[in-house]
């Protein structure tokens, strides 16, 4: 779903930004203990933490939707990403590789995974690492921490996220220095499509349910990661009653 095209976009799109200053406290307090951690990951995210190429903050569209069929969507991403395809908002693939741990392709140049890190009720944690071609600069690789908040306003979701991402490729880093403004702006765009793609997603399967359910029982290939849609959109009831 949203929570790992994110990732891929911020890490193909801030190729470099100025360094920030070292964290304070080499672990994020919002992630579970580093020892809880594979040693990889662990790495990842204290480089990530302590040393950012960019941090970003971005609020995103609200999702007109009951919060646990939200929920159920942002934890099951290869839903979502198909959903957001068939209705033509996204063209991001999402395949799950195991517990927590998602690859994703968004149909173009950037590819990467993530684990989910964290899950509590109104946010997730996620750890990625992705890599974007360009005609440019080739290959750029990096990795991000993402924190996703969201949190029922009514009869909305409302979502928004702040990201660290670290750039591997130098040599971007210097060009791309010139151009902050810029690619601060397609950055912030690029995460509003995501996030855009996310709510109509919601938005169709809270407003249109007999469609939406229509369609997700077509969706073989996508196995049981529809069950936790199915029954937070009511397609269980639905057909029960049928």
């Amino acid at each position: 779903m949203l929570t790992r095209r994110l990732a891929v976009l911020l890490l193909a799109l801030t190729a470099a930004w100025p360094r920030h200053a070292e964290a304070t406290d080499r672990w994020p307090p919002f992630v579970p203990p580093r020892a809880t951690l594979p040693s990889s990951i662990a790495k990842g995210v204290e480089q990530v933490w302590t040393r950012p190429t960019i941090a970003r903050r971005v609020d995103g569209e609200a999702a007109r939707a009951p919060f646990d069929l939200y929920v159920a969507l942002i934890d099951s991403p290869e839903v979502t990403a198909a959903a957001a395809r068939h209705l033509g908002v996204a063209r991001y693939d999402v395949t799950r590789r195991g517990p927590d741990w998602y690859e994703v392709d968004d149909g173009g140049s950037a590819h990467g995974e993530y684990h989910v890190l964290a899950r509590e009720r109104t946010r997730r944690v996620m750890f990625s690492r992705g890599r974007h071609v360009g005609p440019v600069l080739g290959t750029v690789t990096g990795a991000a921490l993402t924190d996703l908040r969201f949190d029922a306003h009514g009869s909305e979701v409302r979502q928004g996220l702040t990201a660290w991402v670290v750039i591997d490729n130098r040599v971007a880093a210097v060009l791309t220095r010139l151009f902050v403004p810029f690619f601060g702006q397609v950055a912030d765009r690029k995460l509003q499509e995501a996030f855009r793609a996310a709510a109509r997603v919601a938005d169709w399967a809270a407003s249109r349910q007999s469609e939406f359910c229509r369609w997700l029982a077509a969706e073989s290939p996508l196995g049981d990661a529809r069950q936790p849609v199915r029954a937070a959109a009511g397609c269980v009831a639905r057909s029960a009653a049928s």
